[in-house]
């Protein structure tokens, strides 16, 4: 390949030597390299800080969606407990993995971002001020070596340029010698020929080996000077290099969730949220709550009273839809008692479900026709006595459309008396009218 520069202008480049005049370019474009390649990093880490933040997203969302299908699902106990774990790691990994794009943008892509714009000052007219620095300083060094290379190389085609001709003029001399048209003058004139090339190549080559020996003399200076140049364009990189590690070492640590404490405590509550399960506890509960250890109001005899006339609360009424109204009842079994009742489980509170979990509104029992279409379906039922004041005396949180939620102080108005299931119809100060616990409240004196 062939160079311009300066002074030598046609200076023939005969190998790919950092030596070889121009070729420090390589090097200066090493700078303008640098500052890409910062631009570069900064869209790297901009690219995995979206996906850690689509990743947490997903992962929140996931665990919403499958929270809510487990708990209106028919899982109950330590399974479906151990279950929702599950859902709280990804909620908890998700808060992870946004820290992790937190730290990627707020400190790595920020710092980048500044040592780039302290480390290249760009200039007005184009390019950095550090670019046209080292260009100046190798070309300073480079160019008396060029000017004498440029006079080696004019000398060279001189002298290969006599000698050239002084083989023209020898060939002729001989070929006139075997040629007796020509006189004695004409081959007189053939042999100054010679003669004079003769001393034209010992002039020549005396030029050009003084050339050389000049050229030869000026390249310790012209190393000295290049190799200074190079050196400070090395130390400009190595503190890139440099910088680049320390960056990487940063983004790795906020990458590497295996080393942070609470990383490790997600799965190590998992676990032990898991192997907490307990299937014969599970279906101990299930037995007590939902099979032959439930208690049972066995029927008696019992004389007419105007007592049975009176309305049957909606509870009662969802309980004996399928079968007839039991009068003169006791109370018997392992439940008999109880104080104070116990929040609804997620299989109560889908025991009306079908197995396939469907939402199908024929299976709604606020849809069928006592619920009087899209009214509130308390709006068929009426008071049993006078409304009386009461405040909670625990919280609450309603497990069915039907029933109510408040907290402990909460004041509410009783609409209705306690039926025999211990519930009672109340109406919050917001105008929300539902059913609640009757041992939950007390009455306000």
């Amino acid at each position: 390949m062939s160079v311009t520069y300066d002074d030598s202008v046609g200076v023939e480049v005969s190998s790919d030597s950092f030596w070889e005049v121009g070729n420090y370019k390589r090097t200066v474009k090493r700078i303008e390299d640098g500052h890409r390649l910062c631009s570069d990093l900064m869209n790297c880490l901009h690219e995995r800080a979206r996906i850690e933040k689509a990743y947490a997203q997903q992962l929140t969302e996931w665990a919403r969606r499958w929270r809510q299908l487990v708990d209106k699902g028919p899982q109950y106990g330590t399974v479906e407990k151990a279950w929702v774990a599950v859902m709280s790691e990804a909620e908890k990994v998700s808060e992870l993995h946004l820290e992790v794009k937190a730290s990627l943008m707020n400190e790595d892509f920020e710092k980048i971002k500044n040592w780039q714009k302290e480390a290249f000052h760009k200039q007005m007219m184009g390019g950095f001020k550090e670019t046209k620095e080292a260009e100046d300083g190798f070309r300073k060094a480079q160019k008396p070596w060029a000017k004498k290379l440029k006079e080696v190389e004019a000398a060279k085609k001189a002298y290969h340029a006599a000698c050239k001709e002084e083989k023209l003029a020898i060939s002729r001399e001989t070929n006139s010698k075997a040629d007796p048209s020509l006189n004695p003058e004409q081959l007189k004139k053939l042999q100054d020929k010679v003669e004079k090339c003769k001393q034209d190549v010992l002039k020549t080559k005396e030029k050009y080996e003084k050339s050389l020996k000049e050229l030869g003399q000026g390249t310790p200076q012209y190393m000295e000077g290049m190799e200074q140049v190079f050196e400070q364009c090395q130390q400009f990189e190595e503190k890139r290099l440099r910088f680049f590690r320390e960056v990487l070492l940063e983004v790795q640590k906020h990458l590497d969730l295996s080393n942070v404490a609470s990383y490790k405590n997600i799965y190590r509550d998992l676990e032990q949220s898991i192997k907490v399960a307990d299937a014969v506890e599970d279906l101990r509960w299930f037995r007590a709550n939902h099979g032959p250890g439930m208690s049972m109001n066995w029927p008696q005899f019992e004389e007419w009273s105007a007592d049975l006339n009176r309305t049957l609360s909606r509870r009662e009424k969802k309980k004996t839809a399928d079968g007839v109204t039991l009068t003169g009842i006791n109370q018997t079994g392992d439940q008999a008692l109880q104080n104070k009742p116990s929040s609804v489980s997620s299989c109560e509170k889908t025991q009306s479900r079908p197995a396939d979990w469907s939402d199908d509104e024929s299976n709604n029992p606020f849809s069928s026709a006592d619920a009087n279409g899209d009214s509130n379906p308390f709006d068929g039922d009426s008071p049993s006595g006078a409304e009386v004041r009461v405040r909670a005396l625990y919280d609450y949180e309603g497990q069915e459309h039907d029933e109510l939620s408040f907290k402990a102080g909460d004041e509410l108005t009783k609409i209705e008396d306690e039926d025999e299931q211990g519930w009672c119809k109340g109406r919050l100060d917001n105008g929300q009218v539902g059913l609640y616990p009757a041992n939950y409240v007390e009455a306000i004196q």
